[in-house]
């Protein structure tokens, strides 16, 4: 029973930052199972993919509900993750737990500096620059042409290319590190593209279920999702989502990306001493 408690409360705090940062949760749920839990790497990725499922569930109604997700940029690009998420799935059986750990902590520090990029951008002097695309994108596009029907208030996507083959590989990424591929799409869409941080945010957590779908078919067909773990830290991821969602307009998120950074270096560590054996 404590043990299907611990799982329901670091699923809770797994949602609560994967809905606040688009992220889905699978970047802590990884960790806390291997590390926490003792669960080899590819079972936890398994769980992982359910967990990121439950979080996009419970976070993209809300995000819908107040219009801040882009749905019809969101549906664009989530067709190529989805090829990206199925390719994946069927990679990730191939490769040893310790090359998936590395490649994770790999991950880890990209998101992190990542992050702390995002922080620096939002706050210094190049910050009108991301929040106005024709800056980057040159002149807008013609009124009824694609681009334009991807609009939203006060901005435009640009560099469509990049964000299609990106997602692709945000569909990779899921896969194999269970990740839900939120951890691409965010800092894809809002430095590549120039959509705004809050609006990619709640776009990210409308893809990332349906990515997570793609790849979590692979690993259920493969026996790869442990269901007594998957039951209680979905419950709680589920709660976290929730609750996440519902505060995200009331938090500084600059202070809670500052944490976050912290604790993927640190868990960076420990997955590079668990590749390296």
């Amino acid at each position: 029973m404590t043990v299907l408690l611990l799982l329901a409360g670091g699923g809770f705090g797994a949602g609560v930052f994967g809905s606040l940062l688009g992220l889905g949760g699978g970047i802590l749920i990884v960790p806390l199972l291997t590390f926490g839990f003792g669960l080899d790497f590819r079972a936890a990725v398994g769980v992982s993919l359910v967990c990121v499922i439950v979080t996009s569930s419970a976070a993209a109604g809300v995000y819908l509900e107040r219009h801040l997700a882009n749905l019809r940029l969101g549906m664009l690009l989530e067709v190529f993750t989805a090829s990206g998420a199925l390719i994946g799935g069927l990679i990730a059986f191939l490769l040893p737990d310790r090359v998936l750990a590395g490649l994770f902590a790999l991950l880890l520090v990209y998101t992190a500096v990542t992050m702390l990029r995002r922080r620096a951008t939002s706050t210094g002097d190049a910050s009108p620059s991301i929040e106005n695309p024709d800056d980057a994108a040159g002149a807008a596009p013609a009124p009824g042409s694609f681009r334009a029907a991807l609009a939203g208030p006060g901005y435009r996507p640009v560099r469509l290319g990049a964000g299609i083959g990106g997602s692709v590989f945000a569909g990779l990424v899921s896969a194999l590190l269970g990740v839900g591929g939120g951890i691409v799409k965010v800092p894809l869409m809002h430095l590549v593209m120039r959509v705004p941080l809050k609006v990619a945010t709640a776009t990210s957590n409308l893809m990332i279920g349906v990515t997570a779908s793609a790849s979590a078919i692979v690993y259920l067909l493969r026996d790869g999702i442990n269901p007594l773990v998957a039951g209680p830290t979905a419950v709680g991821v589920f709660a976290g989502a929730m609750v996440g969602s519902r505060v995200a307009q009331r938090i500084d998120v600059r202070l809670l990306r500052l944490l976050f950074v912290a604790v993927l270096a640190l868990t960076a560590v420990q997955m590079t001493l668990r590749a390296i054996g």
